[in-house]
């Protein structure tokens, strides 16, 4: 009867398991669901646009597709620092949308538990972020609401 009930438990934890890329943005690590990453890309010219709020950085032409680029560090209120050989575009589809985040550096895809994700208390929640959990390592884990990224973007 306990393998009933522990093969129940396995199959409960493999539905709540989801796969995440997690990377840094102001010392803070994220995660989004690798069904929203279409590709990272590095050394990427983002070509300014006029009034725009300063958190989109501008646009980029990818194999003919124009994808705006938003600065995670700018949307989080952090000033402005300028891209190192580890900052990375990370090219999301949302909702039939693409749209690139700028940030400081990609870690690892994981797979993570997201019935273990607690919602972020409402005097820290972030605008692109809701829920939050702690990894084995004791890394706490950001997750990005993707559908908070494209309306923070239009």
């Amino acid at each position: 009867m306990s393998d009933t009930t522990s093969t129940g438990n396995l199959e409960e934890e493999q539905q709540t398991t989801s796969r995440f890329l997690t990377f840094t943005s102001d010392n803070l690590v994220f995660g989004v669901s690798t069904d929203n990453v279409i590709e990272i890309i590095t050394n990427y010219m983002i070509r300014p646009l006029p009034m725009v709020p300063d958190y989109i950085r501008g646009i980029i032409n990818l194999r003919g597709q124009i994808i705006p680029v938003m600065d995670m560090r700018l949307k989080l209120g952090k000033p402005f620092m300028e891209y190192t050989a580890s900052t990375c575009i990370i090219i999301l589809e949302i909702d039939s949308l693409h749209i690139g985040i700028a940030v400081d550096s990609v870690l690892q895809v994981q797979n993570i538990n997201t019935a273990l994700a607690s919602p972020i208390p409402i005097e820290n929640r972030q605008e692109l972020t809701n829920l939050m959990l702690s990894l084995e390592d004791g890394t706490v884990v950001l997750l990005l609401d993707c559908e908070a990224v494209i309306r923070g973007s239009l």
